[in-house]
C-alpha cells in the first residue's frame, strides 16, 4: 500500500506507485498519476489529468495540475505531464495546458523549481533547470535545458528561452533569449555569455570561446539577423556547439532580446 497520511484525500481512482508517500491534508484527484518514489508532502492539491514520473519530491502547499488563469479555458479535456526527479518546492503553481495550444504542460526531468515558482498554461520546461524563488513564466514558454531563472525574474508568453542561458534576477524577458546567453534587466537586454555556467557543465576553453565569437557575431559587429547565421553558420562547421544556437536562430519566435 501507498504510504498516505490517514488525513490525506486520495481520489480512488488516482494511481499511485506502491511506494509512494503522502503527507497530510494532500488532496489528489481521480485522474493523477504519481511514479515510484515520489513523496508528496502535506497539503498539496494535485488535480486535473496529470501524471507525475518517479521519484519526484513535491513540497508542502504546492498545487499541480490545476486549471489555467486562461478566461478562453471553458472545460476542455487538458493535461499537465511532469517527467522524473524534479524538486517542486513549497507554494508552486503549475497549471494545465489550454486547447488553443498544445493542450498539455510539459515539465521535463531532473528540475528544481523554488518556492513561489509559477508555471502557466502550456508551457515546456526541459530538463536540469533551475527555478529560483518566485520565478514566473506567463503562458506558452518554452525553457530549454540548462536554464537558469534568477530570483523573482519573469518571462512574457510566448518567448523562448535558449539551453544553457542565465535569467539574472528581478529580468523581466519580453523577447527571446538564445541559447548560451546571459540577459538582464527590463525589459532584459543580452548581457555576454553565460560563461560560468558553460564550464560548470564541462564545456571545453575552445567551444566556450567559439561561443563567445558568435555573441559577438550576433550582438556587437552591427549585422543583420540573416547576416549573423550566415557567419555563426560558417563557425559552426568546426565547432559544432554553435548548431544549438543556429536552430534557435531560424526558428520561429518573438524576435531575440537586443
Amino acid at each position: 500500500m501507498p504510504l498516505i497520511h490517514p488525513q490525506a484525500l486520495i481520489d480512488s481512482r488516482a494511481e499511485l506507485a506502491d511506494d509512494v508517500e503522502v503527507g497530510a491534508f494532500s488532496i489528489i484527484g481521480s485522474q493523477v498519476k504519481i511514479g515510484a518514489g515520489s513523496v508528496i508532502g502535506p497539503h498539496v492539491v494535485l488535480t486535473g489529468d496529470t501524471t507525475l514520473g518517479r521519484h519526484n519530491r513535491i513540497f508542502q502547499f504546492c498545487s499541480i495540475g490545476e486549471i489555467s488563469q486562461d478566461k478562453k479555458y471553458h472545460g476542455e479535456p487538458v493535461t499537465t505531464t511532469i517527467g522524473d526527479n524534479n524538486t517542486i518546492r513549497e507554494y508552486t503553481t503549475i497549471h494545465a495546458g489550454t486547447v488553443q495550444d498544445r493542450g498539455d504542460t510539459q515539465i521535463g526531468n531532473d528540475n528544481w523549481l523554488l518556492a513561489y515558482t509559477h508555471i502557466a498554461h502550456d508551457c515546456v520546461v526541459g530538463n536540469n533547470t533551475v527555478f529560483s524563488n518566485g520565478a514566473q513564466l506567463s503562458g506558452h514558454v518554452h525553457i530549454g535545458d540548462y536554464v537558469t531563472m534568477g530570483g523573482f525574474s519573469g518571462v512574457h508568453q510566448f518567448c523562448r528561452i535558449g539551453a544553457h542561458t542565465m535569467v539574472a534576477a528581478g529580468s523581466i524577458v519580453l523577447q527571446d533569449a538564445p541559447p548560451y546567453t546571459t540577459v538582464a534587466g527590463y525589459p532584459a537586454k543580452p548581457a555576454g555569455i553565460n560563461s560560468e555556467g558553460l564550464r560548470r557543465r564541462g564545456f571545453s576553453a575552445e567551444d566556450i570561446l567559439a561561443i563567445r565569437r558568435a555573441y559577438k557575431t550576433l550582438y556587437r559587429e552591427g549585422l543583420t539577423l540573416k547576416e549573423a547565421r550566415e557567419k555563426i553558420l560558417q563557425e559552426a562547421a568546426t565547432f559544432p556547439v554553435l548548431d544549438v544556437l543556429l536552430r534557435f536562430l531560424e526558428a520561429e519566435g518573438r524576435g531575440i532580446v537586443r
